[in-house]
């Protein structure tokens, strides 16, 4: 385990925005967990990858930050694979390597910032594909009782963009590995708009898994800033999900809003378009910004600190209330103190 006091987090998380940690903890293996200081809520974080988090502020006490790495085939019947990754591992590099495997389910997945612990926290999903239809089942250490727990899928309760450890318990485990059911025999998911097109414009009728992951890096980099390049934490805003007569009203008044069925008289809005049509799409204060390629990002043009970002998700919301009556849920966390 390393330890670091006063350490700068701007490395440490995609939007690039500056905050300092009193303590910096990195968990290279289980066993660094049982070595830390009890975790504090009220004054520590658990971070990831750093790329759907917002600091604005510093955080006083320490930033246990999840380094535990590994990737392995466990089981193997027939076509169906069972492997288990460290939540460490890099979620990109992670679908890379099971690519490399001959490995399918993870395509539609490819080029997610982020480390793999992460993705059960979001039910992570793109192109039409969730992690809910891979995952297996989450070992994770319990920060209040302290001992492992290993929750299978059902009892991760995933939903879109969310759950039990972002919204019904979002500090209480420290998430070391999960195990991700796939396949060697290839199922092509292309019901996502543009996806079967892009293919497509590459002549390509009966694409492999490696086809389609590369078409989704394709299409990711079209539309999306390179964090490396320009801070950002992807998808600022959830496409929100409201009941079938409050959509049919508002798509009176706005037929070119897309929607699409929820399930259980349930309707998905696009928030790009609800932020778009107010005007918001490029707009900058200061260093901070909406994306002008696409306006569900917000993006830091250099210096910009997580209390202006955090200003601006705040005006984005506030002005899409005002024009559609739907109040905007940010995807990622904003951390502060």
């Amino acid at each position: 385990m390393k330890v670091r006091q006063n350490a700068s987090l701007k490395p440490l998380n995609t939007m690039g925005v500056e905050a300092r940690a009193g303590l910096l903890l990195t968990i290279e293996t289980e066993e660094d967990l049982l070595a830390c200081p009890g975790y504090n809520p009220a004054r520590d974080v658990l971070l990831g990858g750093g790329s759907n988090v917002v600091f604005v502020t510093d955080v006083p006490g320490t930033v246990f930050l999840n380094r535990i790495h590994g990737a392995a085939i466990i089981e193997e019947h027939d076509d169906r694979v069972l492997i288990e990754a460290g939540a460490g591992e890099n979620w990109h590099e992670l679908v890379r390597w099971s690519l490399d495997q001959g490995l399918c389910g993870l395509e539609n997945l490819s080029l997610i910032p982020g480390l793999a612990g992460a993705a059960p926290v979001q039910n992570i999903g793109a192109y039409g594909v969730e992690l809910s239809s891979v995952l297996d089942c989450v070992t994770a250490w319990d920060l209040h009782q302290g001992r492992w727990t290993v929750f299978n899928a059902a009892e991760c309760a995933l939903s879109y963009r969310d759950s039990r450890f972002k919204s019904s318990e979002p500090i209480r485990y420290f998430i070391t590995s999960l195990r991700l059911r796939l396949s060697r025999r290839f199922t092509p998911q292309l019901s996502y708009t543009g996806l079967e097109q892009e293919l497509a414009a590459s002549g390509i009728s009966r694409p492999t898994a490696r086809d389609v992951s590369e078409a989704v890096i394709r299409l990711r980099q079209s539309k999306l800033p390179d964090p490396s390049r320009l801070g950002n934490a992807g998808s600022f805003f959830k496409n929100p999900v409201v009941e079938q007569p409050q959509a049919d009203a508002l798509l009176l008044r706005h037929p070119n809003l897309p929607a699409w069925p929820a399930g259980d008289g349930l309707c998905k809005l696009s928030a790009a378009w609800m932020i778009e049509s107010c005007g918001l799409k490029g707009l900058r204060e200061g260093d901070a910004g909406v994306s002008d390629q696409h306006s569900l990002v917000l993006v830091n043009h250099g210096n910009a600190s997580g209390e202006e970002i955090a200003n601006l998700a705040s005006k984005v919301q506030y002005t899409v209330l005002d024009a559609f009556g739907i109040q905007l849920e940010p995807e990622p966390v904003l951390i502060k103190f």
